[in-house]
Formats: structure tokens, sequence, C-alpha cells
């Protein structure tokens, strides 16, 4: 058979050939481009701004899955936006600072597939980055946490929002190449993410869409958020849209000027700015729902406002107090705080024979105030306070004279006032003197005119009430225990004086 009659290759066969050989030139190029990549280098400027900015304060925070895994998502972009802003801009303007556009331009590989290459070996970086200090969070909580699943959500929005900071920085590096773009690019950025969530005002905001938005504004992560309650995905789903929508479109605009089939690219550019822009508009919808997360009617699944079934922490007190498990870390705290009203109400009519914690509620007022309170009606039932200790700076001691404030004044008067005759109209002299020695109010509080602070459930300041309030507060909690139980009856009735208390 001679050289003319040779029959010809298939064309599928060609066809796969070619394909086949561009995939492997693919791999070939990501290999060099991920050994020669600017963010490699940068990973442990990555990783130190991480650890100063970011983990020590979330380590800081108690072991509770809500408040780590919201907080990474609040720190994480935010700590890696330089480096990874920075290599990607540096990347991007490589061939126009070398001055080899031209060179380059005749090679087989096209130029946006060129780019697209160099900009997913940076991404590979830096989300490696993203990803380690994720799992460094993700693995001590679980291992310290009392009670509680993985959050994946807040991390999702983090390893989302990554591609999103190296496609803008690339493509502004290969659209303006120059030394002084990637410093250039890197301040704008950071100061358009860090104050973008400044402009939120309210529940209805567009600019919830923010990656570091974890929720509503003015509560962001706190311990009464996704305990009680699933943690809600709504505003999650919209903020990824966003980043993959704002990332496919940058990427699309790159290939514009650029790429072959141009209709393709500006297809694959609408497309995203359409995606992004749905999530803009679905954040616009979203509203504080009671548990302190953002519903998206459209992206909302009602199986969600089911609460969280759990087997309650309880305390070995006079009075057992029983908490959401994941607040199992402070019960020692709790009970050490109002141990002595414990003490001194067990048995009493009317006293309960149980605490159990209660969800918090928290409802928007105008602009970005939350207001925050519990659900509870009845005397068995209470509200932890919004701060825990390690929380916003809170103390044992202050997160001690909060229970105090609260729990505690709220078992005294419920079995001091009681059902009786005098709990119709305004409390005796003696009831809130009893009522005022029975809780343990730090000076700060004492100094304050407590009437109309507590509606009339206190004496007034350096009244008679206050002077035999101090007196009765004198005595033991067992002691106090032992007159309330003879007296208890005859103190509702109004016939106890205040000379009469011990």
């Amino acid at each position: 058979m001679t050289a003319a009659s040779a029959p010809a290759a298939p064309r599928s066969a060609v066809a796969r050939r070619g394909a086949g050989s561009a995939v492997l030139g693919s791999g070939r190029l990501l290999r060099l481009e991920l050994r020669h990549n600017a963010m490699l280098w940068l990973l442990p400027v990555a990783f130190a701004l991480f650890f100063y900015n970011g983990y020590r304060e979330i380590m800081a925070l108690p072991p509770m899955w809500n408040l780590r895994a919201m907080t990474v998502q609040n720190r994480l972009l935010l700590d890696l936006l330089i480096p990874v802003t920075g290599a990607a801009a540096w990347m991007g303007s490589r061939e126009g600072r070398r001055g080899i556009t031209d060179l380059v331009a005749v090679t087989a590989r096209p130029r946006w597939s060129r780019q697209l290459v160099i900009w997913a070996a940076t991404t590979a970086w830096a989300e490696l980055a993203c990803l380690a200090c994720v799992a460094v969070v993700y693995l001590i909580t679980a291992r310290q946490a009392s009670w509680g699943g993985t959050l994946w959500w807040p991390a999702v929005v983090s390893v989302a929002g990554v591609p999103t900071l190296t496609a803008i920085g690339f493509a502004a590096g290969a659209w303006f190449p120059g030394r002084f773009v990637t410093p250039l690019v890197t301040v704008v950025m950071f100061f358009g993410v860090a104050y973008g969530t400044q402009a939120a005002s309210g529940d209805h905001s567009y600019w919830q869409i923010s990656p570091l938005t974890t929720g509503a504004v003015g509560i962001g992560a706190a311990p009464g958020v996704a305990s009680f309650y699933p943690y809600l995905p709504d505003l999650s789903i919209a903020q990824v849209m966003f980043t993959v929508g704002l990332t496919v479109a940058v990427l699309g605009a790159l290939g514009i000027p650029v790429a072959r089939m141009r209709w393709l690219a500006a297809v694959i550019t609408v497309t995203g700015l359409a995606t992004a822009g749905t999530a803009v508009a679905l954040a616009g919808t979203g509203r504080l729902d009671p548990h302190g997360m953002i519903v998206i009617p459209a992206l909302h699944d009602a199986a969600s406002d089911q609460p969280v079934r759990y087997t309650p922490a309880c305390s070995r007190t006079p009075i057992p107090v029983c908490v959401n498990p994941a607040y199992a870390g402070f019960l020692p705290a709790v009970t050490a705080a109002v141990g002595p009203e414990l003490t001194e109400f067990a048995g009493l009519p009317g006293a309960p024979a149980r605490l159990s914690q209660v969800p918090l509620v928290y409802r928007q007022v105008s602009g970005n105030g939350v207001t925050v309170g519990g659900i509870g009606t009845g005397p068995a039932a209470f509200a932890l306070p919004d701060q825990v200790p390690g929380w916003l700076g809170t103390t044992d001691a202050e997160f001690a004279a909060q229970l105090d404030e609260g729990l505690g004044l709220h078992l005294a008067s419920h079995v001091i006032l009681g059902d009786g005759p005098a709990s119709a109209g305004a409390p005796s002299q003696a009831e809130l003197a009893v009522i005022a020695g029975s809780v343990r109010f730090p000076p700060s509080v004492e100094s304050r005119d407590l009437g109309p602070l507590y509606g009339q459930v206190l004496p007034q300041p350096g009244s008679p009430a206050a002077l035999a309030a101090r007196r009765f507060a004198a005595l033991t909690p067992a002691a106090r225990h032992a007159w309330l139980a003879g007296h208890l009856t005859a103190l509702q009735a109004g016939r106890v004086s205040l000379e009469q208390l011990p």
C-alpha cells in the first residue's frame, strides 16, 4: 500500500487526540504554575495574619459552635484578603510587566486559557490556606464543645469567597499591568470589603450580601443564635450565589477582549452578573426572625423553624437548674451566682421544682437596633443573659451580676409576692425588703434607683425597707429559708411589718 492510498485517520479520533493533548497540556501548565506561583510564597503571611487577627479572638470565645463558626466567617476572608488579592494581581500582571504579551500570543495556547490556568493555580493555593485555617478552628472546637454539630455554612461562604478575591485581583492585574496595580487593588479591596458591612441598616438591607456578614446587623454571632433552633442557611445561600456569580462574571469579562469566541465570554459574563444581581435582590428581602437569624422567603425551608431537640444539662442543687447542653460549660457559674436563692426558696409554696432555660427572642427596631428578651412566662422558665463569660469581654463577675438581676430577682419576686392578697395591689414594704434581701446585687446596682428599674419590686435606696433588707441579707440562705417557711403566708397577707423581719 502506497502513501497516497493509505486511509486517513477518522476525524473523530483526531479530535479526541487533540482534546486529550489539550487536557494534558493544561495539566502540565497548571503544575508548572503551581510551582512558580506568588501565592505559594505568601502562605506564611496568610497564616500569620489569621493567627494574630482571627484565631486568637476565635479561641478566646466560649467553645460554642455558633459563636466560633460565625466568627470564622466574619474574620477569615478579611485576614486572607491582602495576601490573596495581592498575589492574584501580581500573577495577573506578569505578562504585561515583563513585556512578553506579544511573544506568548503566537503560542498554541490561547491567552484566555493561559490566564484561567494561572488564576486556577493562584486560587488553589489560596483555598489551601482558607481550608487549613477552617480545619484548625473546627477541629479544636469539636474537641472542646459540650454539644452541637458542626456548622458548615459559615465555612462554605468563606471558601466560596476566596475565588472572588483572586478573580478580582487577577483581572485588575491583567487589565492594568504594572508594579503599582498590586498594592492599589489590594488597598481598594481591603477597605471596600471591610467597610462594606458598615453600610447595612436593619434587616431588609442589600448590604447583607457581604460574605463577612454572619447574620442580622446588630446581632451577628451571639450565644442565643442557632442554639435552640437550627442555623438558617438562607443568607449563606444568597452569599454563595453572589460570590460565585461575581467570580464567573469577572472571569468571563477577562476573556471578552482576547477570547477566540468572544460571544461565549460575553454570555458567561452576563450569566454571572445575573446570578450575583439575583443574590443581592434576595438579600434585600431578608428579615430578622425571632431566633436571631435572617429569613429569606424565597430560600427558606419551613422545617428549619422547628426547635432543636436536646436533653438538658441540669445541676444538682435544691432547685435544679436545667440549660441547653450548649451552655453546659456555664452551668457551674449559673449555680454559683444564684445558689443562695436556690437554697432559700427550695420547697416553699409557689417555688418551682425546676428552672428551665428558654430561648431568647430577637426583635428588629428602628435602624440597626435589636431588642432581646426571653419567651418564658412563669416561675419555672428563665433566659440566660445574652452575654456569657468570654464573649464581648464579659467576665464571670459581670455574668453573675446579670444572673442576680434577672434570674435571682425573678425567682424571689415570684415566691414572695405569690398569689396572696397583697399581690393584687402594690407590694408591702416587708415584701420589698425580703425580695431585696434575698438577691445579691453588686454595689453598682444598689446605687441606682431600683424601684423604677425593676417595676416597683424593690425598695428605694435609703428607705426603712432598704435598711430592713440589709438585715435580712445578712442572714445565711438556710436561716432565710427557715424564717420564710414559718412566715411566708403571713408575709404575703401583709401581716408582717418591717420591724418583725429578722
